[in-house]
């Protein structure tokens, strides 16, 4: 498992993939066992997960979405490390 640092670019894992799903009326993550539920916080930062950026540019992008969210940039680092922690994401 790759460490988590802000400068790696963040990538959904292989076999996990972020949509909408419009039965739950929330965004999720499949996965082959199963489906995990969003909340508003955490489906703004997956939407952001393209493998291409980094996580200081989707923290970049979020504080150009929501420049009076305070905390953000540490919202964005606890979602980081519990999905790595998940085995939802990589950093490469």
């Amino acid at each position: 498992m790759s460490e988590y640092k802000r400068e790696k670019i963040v990538k959904w894992r292989a076999g996990y993939r972020f949509q909408f799903e419009p039965a739950q009326n929330k965004y999720v993550i499949l996965y082959p066992e199963g489906m995990i539920q969003l909340n508003e916080s955490a489906s703004e930062i997956g939407r952001f997960i393209d493998g291409k950026m980094t996580t200081d540019q989707i923290i970049f992008q979020l504080i150009q979405k929501y420049p009076d969210a305070a905390e953000l940039a540490v919202d964005v680092d606890d979602f980081m490390q519990v999905a790595q922690q998940q085995h939802w994401i990589d950093f490469v």
